[in-house]
């Protein structure tokens, strides 16, 4: 193996260290924080042919990672947390089709057309307080995290006064400056919390998805309370973490390419927009991992059986071999070419659906209440999350009048 490259690292942001990274070769042996060491895909053509691959050459359960489980890596290296569970997006083939299947319906177009009226409600409701304030806005805590964190925890019946320590509990376990303790006690606190939620459930059951889950059957199977509360863990999670930070990219996106967004108001291009977003600033950057079943290649890159491969959506999204010389602007009239921000193959992401209307409708209704709306500092100045996994800014500081 080459000698592992340090990532990520103080002195570049995440998508930088990616594109740096990219330049070496399409697969490269990165160290993580912790001292553990895994291959970066880095490339389009690379992470497509790891996921096009799952269940034949790749697999998703972390049984199949030696160094996991002989000691090599700490028993409290901080991203345990993140691959912990049985949920589905930590098991194979029938186990993870099993799992998939309980979701049933939730996230089909149909039932996505019925939740518009009320994301729109939602949107609209905070907006109506950004109004009722100052001229100057920091729209993360004000509309980004808010608008995912309200439609998933309703989705699923999470009382409103549980919302904000799920959403600081994510923050910790997120973060690569958080110490194995606190990933630890968020982790476990995220647990309790939700377990208490689905026993909540099994004796109060409501109209949400979560009660939904803990009375479903399959025939004769039922999810056990441990697979109930990982994957409840996993979809409030990832069902606002990676939407919260896909608006506040699009917004600094929009507002750092006025004709863009010129363009987006006077056609309605907000489907064009989100997808732009995604693939230009994905919200996962590098999303872990996938584990070489054998000896194989990717992109002509040998991987040994036993390896784990970060995949680098982030990298992928903006690889020049796909998207053109161009790869890393933002430009809503390109020739649209399919990115790989919700994933490919049998992982793919089931919310991807909910997250685009989220953002086509938070991102148009934003700009048509305040269509002058624009960043109180320079792009290069929005300070980011310390994360590398989901990435995106810790403040989106604004302007409603500037113009």
């Amino acid at each position: 193996m080459p000698h592992p490259v340090p990532f990520p690292t103080a002195d570049e942001t995440v998508p930088d260290a990616l594109a740096r990274l990219r330049g070496i070769a399409p697969v490269v042996p990165v160290e993580l924080p912790g001292n553990v060491v895994v291959w970066a895909v880095l490339t389009h053509d690379a992470v497509k042919e790891v996921l096009g691959n799952e269940n034949k050459i790749f697999g998703k359960d972390k049984k199949h990672w030696p160094a996991l489980h002989d000691g090599t890596i700490a028993e409290d290296w901080p991203m345990r947390a993140l691959i912990h569970g049985s949920h589905i997006n930590n098991v194979d083939g029938a186990d993870h089709r099993r799992l998939r299947d309980y979701f049933g319906n939730a996230f089909s177009p149909r039932m996505i057309a019925a939740l518009e009226p009320r994301v729109r409600g939602i949107v609209n409701e905070l907006l109506d307080s950004i109004a009722e304030g100052g001229d100057e806005v920091d729209l993360v805590p004000a509309l980004t995290e808010q608008v995912p964190m309200r439609v998933i925890c309703e989705l699923y019946g999470v009382p409103e006064d549980d919302r904000p320590l799920l959403r600081r509990r994510a923050a910790t376990m997120l973060a690569y400056t958080s110490t194995p303790a606190q990933v630890r006690s968020a982790h476990l606190g995220l647990l309790a919390s939700i377990d208490k939620l689905v026993d909540r459930k099994r004796k109060e059951p409501g109209d949400d998805l979560a009660s939904a889950l803990v009375h479903a059957r399959m025939g004769e199977d039922r999810l056990s309370q441990t697979e109930l509360v990982d994957m409840l863990w996993l979809t409030l999670l990832a069902g606002h973490e990676t939407t919260a930070h896909a608006l506040a990219n699009s917004v600094i996106s929009l507002c750092a390419h006025r004709d863009q967004l010129d363009l987006a108001v006077r056609d309605g291009l907000w489907p064009r927009v989100v997808e732009e977003s995604l693939r230009v600033s994905s919200p996962v950057q590098a999303n872990p991992f996938r584990y070489s079943l054998k000896d194989t290649k990717v992109c002509g890159v040998e991987i040994p059986a036993g390896e784990a491969l970060l995949m680098c959506f982030g990298g992928a999204g903006t690889d020049p071999n796909q998207y053109g010389p161009t790869a890393g602007r933002f430009d809503i009239t390109r020739q649209p070419r399919p990115h790989l921000s919700f994933g490919y193959g049998p992982h793919f992401c089931a919310g991807a659906p909910l997250a685009r209307l989220e953002g086509r409708i938070a991102l148009s209704e934003l700009f048509r209440r305040f269509p002058n709306l624009d960043l109180a500092v320079a792009p290069e100045d929005v300070p980011y999350q310390p994360n590398f996994v989901t990435y995106g800014p810790a403040a989106v500081p604004v302007n409603l009048n500037r113009r």
